[in-house]
């Protein structure tokens, strides 16, 4: 078999493999979509569900979402972004700093009902905090962490090194440099890398049907109870009460999680060409 023939049949798998990628996530959308485009409405979007059957619309699900999501990236965020700093600019690079690195990779690839019941057992029961926003956002903080700290540590590693020689050049410090010259040259990857975390937490069911609870009510303080959208989706879809208002609240909760992510590309694009 010559060079050009097996080139052309590599080629070929992979289009077929991209383009079915591409056609199963295209026809997912689509069939959200097509059932779930009458029912977005006004009224759906800003009203409460009511009785049995779940009639009325979302309006609390949507506050819960954003509001556990919010706070889950309020914890989350500086803990990720100080140790990246350690790793990519203090650490000495050897068998702790691989320790470090391994355990973000393992606790990236924990199956989501694993730290749902890890932050039952440990945030809801054992610390005491019960259903709650609190539960729900260090639970998710879990998933988010090693998300933000390998991109935040691949950013700072990406700024280029005349920006540390210019700083040290001019008599500053390490921390004036990481501070002032390589965080804010990195800050467009690192809110990308954000984003991106805050995107997946939005979708997850698992993690915050066993802290958050299922209450529907607008959450007010983090020791509020409430019912995010991906656990009144499931809800309505497994007992088959109101599957229009299902297929409506998964529209919803996709276009949250769509915009999320053309929000990170859009901001890492614009920056680059800055």
């Amino acid at each position: 078999m010559n060079k050009n023939l097996t080139n052309s049949l590599a080629m070929a798998f992979l289009w077929i493999a991209a383009g079915t990628t591409v056609a199963v996530l295209f026809a997912v959308i689509a069939y959200v979509v097509v059932n779930g485009i009458m029912v977005i409405t006004p009224e759906f979007i800003f009203t409460w569900p009511e009785g049995v059957n779940a009639e009325g619309g979302v309006w609390p699900t949507i506050v819960s979402t954003l509001y556990v999501t919010g706070l889950a990236m309020l914890i989350v965020t500086p803990i990720a972004i100080l140790a990246a700093v350690y790793l990519a600019e203090y650490a000495v690079q050897g068998r702790l700093v691989n320790i470090i690195r391994f355990a973000a990779d393992s606790l990236a690839s924990v199956p989501s009902i694993v730290m749902g019941l890890f932050g039952l057992a440990l945030f809801v029961e054992t610390m005491g905090i019960g259903f709650s926003m609190l539960s729900a956002a260090l639970a998710l903080s879990f998933l988010m962490l090693p998300i933000v700290m390998r991109t935040t540590e691949e950013a700072i590693r990406s700024v280029p090194k005349y920006i540390r020689w210019g700083a040290y050049g001019l008599g500053a410090s390490k921390w004036q440099t990481v501070s002032r010259s390589v965080l804010p040259a990195a800050t467009p990857r690192i809110v990308t890398g954000i984003i991106l975390a805050t995107g997946r937490a939005v979708g997850e069911t698992a993690v915050v049907i066993y802290t958050m609870g299922q209450a529907i009510n607008l959450p007010l303080t983090p020791f509020d109870s409430g019912r995010p959208m991906t656990v009144h989706l499931y809800l309505l879809a497994m007992d088959g009460i109101n599957l229009p208002a299902a297929y409506g609240t998964a529209l919803l909760l996709m276009i949250m999680i769509l915009a999320f992510n053309l929000g990170a590309r859009y901001f890492l694009r614009r920056n680059r060409k800055v």
